[in-house]
């Protein structure tokens, strides 16, 4: 399937499911192709026909792009190794979850979550651990009497009730033991960032005079704005550069800050006055360099 056809089907998949779709970033190097949000859920998708091509670096920047937004990434692919991504099932590339359009639909338009994980080996489901130990006490069953009955180690049956996942066929013949379900469906919307809290530093985008006035910045590598911008409860999406540069961003920006309700602001360096290109505040360089103070700043966004 083309990369095209992919998002395209991506895309209606989110739309079914209730989301409100951003444009698509097109240029490269990228990071993400799509933010979606419903509600209170943002999602930072990357779509790929092969999962595997999804690099550190990239999943580095998602990491961040949602750490920073308040989102959980998630990547969309069709293959991961030699073979197709299963229905009904997570990978993980760099700690981010990658599942088939085919599972997308399931968990965000029909609400069936995944409920099997693939993990060197082979495919994997969590047990519910205190479940499958209450019901192991209520029978009377000590660690060793289970393990007897499933054909593993007392131990083994002591890392399932902890949390240590197992094989389909282990879960179906604890589940036909006890006659009660003990599989845990997969939240794709948990995510824990393993990466640490800022990237390595490749120069910051210059624009660190906005800290005199109380604004912290995140460098973004490969995503559409060049640095992310927190000030006070506010968020702003940012570019930086030449006319020539920025402002063709500029639109998408604002497409983007609109989804996921932050303010949206390009700066360039050849440019002295101010404008807005859509939802985004357009300004020079020198004009926001005289800003007092970062209340200035949210204003001038708000109003302009």
């Amino acid at each position: 399937m083309s990369q095209d056809r992919l998002l395209q089907m991506v895309v209606s998949v989110l739309l079914m499911g209730g989301f409100r779709v951003s444009e698509r970033f097109s240029m490269r190097p990228r990071s993400f192709d799509l933010i979606a949000r419903k509600h209170e859920t943002l999602l930072i998708i990357k779509v790929v026909s092969h999962i595997d091509s999804v690099s550190e670096e990239t999943a580095r920047d998602m990491d961040h792009i949602s750490r920073y937004l308040k989102g959980a990434p998630l990547i969309v692919g069709e293959r991961a190794r030699d073979a197709e991504l299963e229905r009904g099932a997570a990978y993980l590339r760099y700690g981010i979850y990658a599942v088939s359009v085919s599972t997308l639909y399931d968990a965000f338009v029909d609400q069936i979550p995944p409920l099997v994980y693939a993990s060197p080996g082979g495919l994997y489901v969590n047990i519910n651990g205190p479940s499958l130990r209450g019901e192991r006490e209520r029978r009377n069953l000590s660690l060793g009497d289970l393990g007897t009955l499933l054909g593993v180690s007392r131990r083994t049956i002591s890392k399932y009730e902890s949390g240590m996942g197992t094989t389909l066929d282990i879960a179906l013949k604890i589940e036909k033991i006890f006659d009660a379900a003990m599989v845990m469906s997969i939240d794709l919307l948990r995510y824990e960032s393993h990466f640490e809290e800022e990237p390595e530093a490749e120069g910051k985008v210059p624009m660190n005079f906005l800290e005199k006035i109380g604004m912290k910045l995140h460098t973004m590598h490969r995503a559409p704005f060049q640095a992310l911008i927190e000030f006070s409860d506010h968020t702003i999406l940012a570019g930086y550069g030449t006319s020539q540069k920025v402002v063709k961003r500029a639109a998408l920006i604002g497409n983007i800050s609109q989804v996921t309700g932050t303010h949206a602001m390009c700066v360039l360096t050849d440019y002295s006055k101010q404008k807005r290109i859509g939802s985004t505040l357009v300004i020079g360089e020198e004009q926001l360099q005289s800003l007092a103070d970062g209340e200035e700043l949210i204003d001038m966004i708000d109003k302009s």
